[in-house]
């Protein structure tokens, strides 16, 4: 869809399942942290740069490597998505992607866009459940030419600094951020329908995005006629 994709100033991107494979994070990211896991604890659990991680944790984990562990095994197991552990996974992806055993996948069109959206003087921001350190890790090591896309990219959020992405009051905290950006100027994409509707619950305008390995959007849905699978600015 062409319609409406010139008509914002700010694009807000949603990233698993919209800018890159849902199974990037699932096959890639999350089994990179659990293998590499054991050996930090083993050789950083008392470290001062580990500590600023592990005390986030709850208070019975702090003490116990092994409860420590295993809480982490079962948090990502069952995908919640609390701040805690998104910001240790972000600090073991680090090493990941600065040895190169990392690259983020994104989908052909993603950094042609986000160009084409910078070049035309529209501010291109990035919200996700994962931290935004993490974020930055992604957009800093691509696949795109060049691999680091951060320059292109004005402002982060996550949900610690906006809130849980399927509620309203998260993309009012957004908008708050940049008053001088009407909320019928933002362009939030996001393969989630719930978070679409939290967006335009806030009166940013929201699409659906449909990508390969995304679950299919269910036809009855009224978001569903609106969906995109290709980002690009409408000719002038």
């Amino acid at each position: 869809m062409a319609t409406g994709f010139a008509d914002f100033d700010v694009l807000l991107l949603d990233i698993e399942g919209t800018v890159c494979p849902i199974s990037f994070v699932k096959d890639v990211l999350f089994p990179y942290a659990l293998n590499a896991l054991p050996k930090l604890l083993e050789q950083k659990w008392d470290d001062a740069e580990l500590a600023q991680y592990r005390d986030a944790f709850p208070e019975e984990y702090r003490d116990d490597r092994a409860a420590f562990e295993a809480h982490f095994r079962d948090l990502v197991a069952r995908d919640v998505k609390v701040s805690y552990l998104k910001a240790l996974q972000g600090y073991i992806w680090k090493a990941g992607y600065a040895s190169g055993e990392i690259k983020a996948p994104l989908f052909p069109d993603v950094a042609p866009f986000m160009k084409e959206v910078h070049a035309s003087g529209r501010k291109v921001m990035i919200y996700s459940s994962g931290s935004v350190p993490a974020q930055k890790l992604l957009f800093g090591h691509t696949n795109a030419q060049p691999s680091d896309l951060q320059p292109l990219i004005l402002d982060w959020f996550d949900t610690v600094n906006a809130g849980l992405k399927a509620n309203v009051a998260s993309y009012e905290a957004i908008l708050s951020s940049h008053p001088d950006v009407p909320p019928g100027r933002w362009l939030f994409l996001s393969d989630n329908l719930q978070e679409v509707e939290a967006a335009r619950g806030a009166g940013m305008q929201s699409v659906p995005v449909v990508r390969p390995g995304n679950a299919p959007l269910p036809d009855e849905h009224p978001l569903a006629k609106v969906a995109v699978d290709e980002f690009k600015l409408a000719s002038s």
